[in-house]
């Protein structure tokens, strides 16, 4: 029966989603009523509340069930740039309804969701490629983890957002590759100047 249940719930709250998406892709996110989202579904106003607060609760849920899911699905050094990647596809599939946002949030609030869903992966990210080059814990210690992490996260965020609104000409398989480059070359220096720095020591 709680299983039942659990499905039903879900399917309505998918329902509410497609229906806001279709309303966002023609009109702005402060002009939806949550009347328009029910009636779209069939349902009645209190199953919208019974599942979330306000609209947008709403497109926090959306965007946490099917955009941030794909990076959660690629934890992992080498595989974070094929969740990024698959996000990049979800912004080109859904490039209204982000625009939408966008326009309706404001860039810092959408920023900082897009921001707080990648820091984990990429913080994960970080280490893993450290420990994969041979970067031990005295040199780890070296590295400041949380402030890289931050860099590259809001750069990252950064030229997702100016892509969806057309200011890069790069491709996101060449925007991925570029933080890539950029990150495991910074891990790498950091690497070579502990080495070098405990030649110097030994000497």
């Amino acid at each position: 029966m709680e299983k039942k249940t659990y499905a039903a719930s879900d399917q309505t709250k998918h329902a509410l989603a497609a229906a806001l998406k279709e309303l966002m892709a023609h009109k702005p996110l402060e002009k939806i009523t949550i009347h328009e989202i029910t009636e779209r579904c069939g349902m009645r106003r209190q199953n919208f509340y019974y599942h979330f607060e306000d609209i947008y609760d709403l497109l926090h849920w959306m965007f946490e069930e099917e955009a941030m899911v794909l990076l959660r699905q690629h934890e992992g050094a080498l595989l974070w740039q094929e969740g990024c990647l698959q996000l990049f596809q979800y912004l080109r599939e859904n490039r209204a309804v982000c625009l939408c946002a966008l326009k309706s949030l404001g860039h810092e609030h959408l920023k900082r969701f897009f921001e707080a869903e990648i820091y984990t992966i990429i913080h994960n990210t970080i280490e893993q490629i450290g420990q994969s080059i041979g970067i031990k814990d005295g040199a780890q210690a070296q590295v400041d983890i949380d402030l890289l992490t931050h860099f590259f996260v809001t750069a990252l965020a950064g030229m997702m957002e100016s892509w969806l609104l057309g200011e890069l000409d790069q491709t996101p398989e060449e925007l991925v590759a570029f933080v890539d480059t950029l990150l495991q070359d910074y891990i790498r220096g950091v690497l070579g100047r502990v080495s070098s720095s405990a030649e110097h020591k030994e000497t």
